[in-house]
């Protein structure tokens, strides 16, 4: 059964869930580098996501990779393909 709504209040916090994969995406000078949790190399699999941390400073962001379908809803089994590679980023 599904509650009709989320409790609210002070003591609650809430988090989106997103149907993909946890990514660490690191920049160090002009090294760009993205890894799974276990430390499985990612870097090949999303080249957006290489091509917008690029842009930005040095710095480590640990996040979701997600794709979504043609509806704009989150889509595991289009993460899951071998290279995600659709439309540009925004960070």
């Amino acid at each position: 059964m599904t509650a009709p709504r989320p409790p609210s209040g002070p003591l609650w916090l809430h988090e989106v869930r997103h149907d993909g994969f946890r990514v660490i995406a690191r920049r160090d000078g002009e090294l760009v580098r993205l890894y799974s949790r276990p430390g499985n190399d990612l870097t090949n699999r999303f080249p957006l996501i290489v091509e917008a941390m690029a842009r930005l400073p040095s710095c480590t962001l640990d996040g979701e990779a997600v794709a979504c379908d043609d509806s704009a809803s989150t889509c595991f089994y289009i993460a899951s393909e071998t290279t995600v590679c659709f439309s540009t980023p925004s960070i």
